[in-house]
């Protein structure tokens, strides 16, 4: 995130909701499908055209006739509902046009959607595309980014610019990858965590509504 903060333009307030409480920034202008089954840390910002696919999951079966008939019509939509799709940490930043797409594969002949965690203090950049199972606490996406499906990127990190990581890659901590297909081309300091937590913060405090 080393840029990231040079300069934050204000935001037409007409155009972002704050939501109660847990005070994310959401764009009215991105695009968020299956809202019930996406989690936010709280203080994150989905700036405009963002896609975050909510919806994609894997199907839940039926409870057994016999358990279905003791549960009431709410309990059982609970049920079919299923459990978290994606699930973000606080200070998490989803830059313009930017998509999130739960990973998914195949096992045994099953196609099946997995569960997307991203840790604290998170920049996806914009027009990046991310498929990964995890994404740990302080890591930086750039722009234009392809993050492969079932990709695992641990905690302090940062992607460069347009790098594309294959499926399944395993991207160790305190490193800088960049590159297509993305190999590690750096590293990084023993006091990241810290430079990177406080950029997040500082950015969303600078993120304010145009007076």
């Amino acid at each position: 995130m080393a840029t990231c903060n040079a300069h934050v333009a204000p935001y037409n307030p007409s155009e972002y909701v704050t939501t109660a409480g847990s005070q994310n920034k959401v764009s009215r202008k991105a695009t968020i499908l299956g809202s019930s089954n996406i989690v936010l840390g709280g203080k994150c910002i989905i700036q405009h055209g963002v896609i975050i696919r909510g919806d994609l999951k894997r199907p839940v079966p039926p409870p057994p006739p016999a358990e279905q008939a003791k549960m009431s019509a709410a309990q059982l939509a609970q049920h079919q509902k299923g459990g978290v799709v994606i699930s973000a940490g606080r200070y998490c930043i989803f830059g313009e046009g930017c998509v999130i797409r739960p990973p998914y594969r195949t096992l045994k002949g099953v196609f099946s959607y997995y569960t997307l965690k991203l840790g604290d203090h998170v920049r996806i950049g914009p027009g990046s595309v991310v498929q990964a199972g995890v994404i740990g606490s302080n890591v930086d996406i750039g722009k234009d980014c392809i993050i492969g499906r079932m990709s695992m990127i641990r905690d302090c990190v940062q992607i460069l610019d347009g790098t594309v990581l294959a499926p399944g890659t395993v991207v160790p901590p305190l490193t800088i990858w960049g590159g297509s297909p993305g190999q590690q081309v750096g590293e990084l300091p023993e006091t990241y965590p810290e430079t990177s937590t406080n950029r997040a913060k500082e950015y969303y405090n600078k993120f304010k509504p145009a007076s």
